[in-house]
């Protein structure tokens, strides 16, 4: 079973690959925290929460100290009609009802049931975001993907990296659409996304983080960030 409770990770810390027969909801009142399976990893900011289908094997993993908000609920309740890992915008309605149902006794009292019902209304009303890191299958896409995960700032082309693993640009295009549904471009936005995430959890610099990650300047880096996060990553620091 998926259990619904709160647990403290420290920096660093992680939960080993596992699964339930439940669905699971998992949030992060604070810090950042990477769900992965074989498909790829998806991160969670504290704005953000992490959908975890029934059966699906994952490990987690803390970015700066981490409080986990885990809700398990049954593989017949799937309010947001999800068979794949996904992340979900909170609001701050919705963070508070996940601070407080994971906080409180499991027990069939009428008040938690009302807790439930409005938690479950608020996740439907949630939008979803585009926060997920495909893991290639292909080997020469591996190759490829961990020359980038290695060094996220390198600013290589496609063309220049096919060099290093023996593929044009063109068949390396090709497979980047058809192994991971996305271009190349995107997907190299979001493991920089992914890194800035992590550096900033680390209180890194907003002007260190964007030349890290390979932005071409400070302003540049922190508009990508406020599209896709909603906020800029100064704010993102002090959360």
């Amino acid at each position: 079973m998926a259990p619904t409770r709160t647990r403290r990770l420290a920096p660093g810390g992680s939960i080993d690959a596992h699964r339930h027969d439940d669905h699971q909801i998992v949030y992060a009142g604070r810090g950042v925290l990477t769900v992965t399976t074989s498909a790829g990893s998806w991160v969670a900011p504290a704005t953000r929460a992490i959908w975890v289908p029934a059966g699906t094997v994952h490990a987690h993993r803390a970015y700066g100290e981490l409080d986990l908000h885990l809700v398990g609920l049954p593989v017949t309740e799937n309010p947001l009609g999800l068979e794949t890992p996904t992340v979900l915008a909170v609001s701050p309605l919705l963070r508070e009802l996940l601070i407080a149902y994971t906080r409180a006794e499991d027990d069939d009292r009428p008040e938690r049931a009302r807790l439930r019902a409005v938690l479950l209304d608020q996740l439907r009303a949630s939008a979803q975001q585009p926060l997920h890191l495909p893991t290639p299958t292909t080997p020469l896409l591996r190759a490829l993907c961990d020359i980038l995960r290695a060094d996220p700032a390198d600013s290589r082309t496609l063309a220049e990296l096919g060099h290093l693993v023996g593929a044009s640009d063109r068949t390396l295009s090709r497979l980047f659409r058809g192994d991971l549904g996305m271009t190349f471009p995107q997907w190299r936005t979001q493991l920089r996304l992914h890194h800035a995430l992590i550096l900033l959890t680390e209180r890194t610099p907003v002007t260190a983080v964007a030349h890290q990650c390979g932005w071409s300047s400070t302003s540049a880096f922190i508009e990508v960030f406020r599209r896709t996060f909603g906020h800029t990553p100064g704010s993102h620091r002090t959360e």
